[in-house]
């Protein structure tokens, strides 16, 4: 019997065939779980699979037409942002659940990314693919037409979606903080986000946020789209920015929780007072704005449940079962205690 490779030595299935004492061709049929062998045979095969640490290359399987694929492809803008984790997180356990595995690409909120992604992972004959988001290029668009496969478009809510869509409609959700902060009192509102090359959720929600302020009286008086990621520190720089160019504000409005942080430490280091001096709302409803010793007004969306959906949904899909092509998970504000008279809108 052979003795077991090294580690740096890529164990083949003629080894496990051979030192199982049976053909190649009745390993793989072991391996593979198609029958027509005994349990003895079936016990020899596992064994050396186990003793020898065979891994059996699944895409190659798949390529030779012998099995259907078991990887959804998921594309998220970055792993920086914690929202999309766990959004992320969702899908990957529900996909798990149902024995299959999630192929991630990261697309920098980019469309040129995404394609490059798409054409590479759609040459792995994905089951299905989830992609965030509902603009992509056209080139992109011709792939996924072409592809033959589910796909599900997720985040920013999709009516009329390629084939299958679960968000929220982020515009709404704009118009709802919009309108909350106007209706307590403020009508001297800044924002600060950051700018991509593509149509996102962000700029839609932005939006719905400056027609309701200006629809009730008030006004986005300064906008600020940095080219950077949605994070604390230039949440932090950026508020610093903005109360420079104008320091009359009175609220301001972040892309989402990690941005309103770092400006909320600014106002901090600059002895400004929240909500009392300047108010300050941000987005995502991230688990530490609930540990705050003031509580961040924000909004809730659930993200897991939004992962899991888009995993059930797909699942749904490769099994034959009838899917509906929209799936609203809806938001919720929290009126927190960052801004003056909260929850009295």
């Amino acid at each position: 019997m052979s003795e077991k490779p090294s580690k740096n030595n890529k164990v083949s299935l003629s080894q496990v065939a051979g030192a199982a004492g049976v053909s190649k061709m009745t390993a793989s049929r072991v391996i593979r779980g198609e029958g027509g062998y005994s349990e003895k045979t079936r016990d020899l095969v596992m064994q050396q699979v186990d003793r020898l640490g065979y891994l059996p290359n699944r895409l190659a399987t798949v390529f030779a037409g012998d099995k259907s694929s078991t990887f959804v492809g998921v594309s998220i803008p970055d792993l920086g942002n914690e929202v999309f984790a766990h959004v992320l997180e969702g899908i990957d356990h529900k996909l798990g659940s149902f024995g299959h595995q999630t192929v991630l690409g990261l697309t920098q909120h980019t469309k040129t990314a995404e394609e490059d992604w798409i054409r590479t992972v759609l040459s792995w004959q994905p089951a299905g693919l989830i992609l965030t988001g509902r603009f992509h290029a056209p080139r992109a668009m011709d792939m996924l037409r072409n592809a033959s496969i589910p796909i599900v478009e997720i985040w920013d809510l999709n009516s009329s979606p390629l084939d299958m869509s679960v968000g929220i409609y982020h515009f709404d959700a704009g118009v709802d903080m919009g309108r909350y902060l106007v209706g307590c009192g403020y009508r001297n509102i800044g924002y600060v986000g950051t700018s991509h090359d593509t149509a996102n959720a962000a700029t839609t929600r932005l939006g719905g946020f400056v027609k309701a302020v200006t629809g009730g009286g008030g006004e986005v008086t300064k906008q600020l789209c940095l080219h950077d990621t949605a994070a604390y520190y230039p949440g932090y720089y950026g508020t610093e920015q903005l109360l420079t160019a104008a320091p009359t504000l009175d609220c301001i409005f972040y892309q989402n929780d990690a941005m309103a942080f770092g400006g909320r430490q600014f106002c901090a280091g600059k002895g400004l007072d929240v909500p009392g001096d300047i108010g300050i709302a941000g987005w995502g409803d991230l688990p530490i704005a609930a540990v705050l010793p003031k509580r961040l007004t924000s909004m809730h969306v659930p993200h897991l449940k939004l992962g899991q959906a888009a995993a059930e949904m797909m699942m749904a899909r490769l099994s034959g079962e009838p899917v509906h092509p929209t799936r609203d998970i809806g938001f919720q504000l929290i009126p927190g205690s960052t801004v003056k008279n909260a929850g009295l809108s």
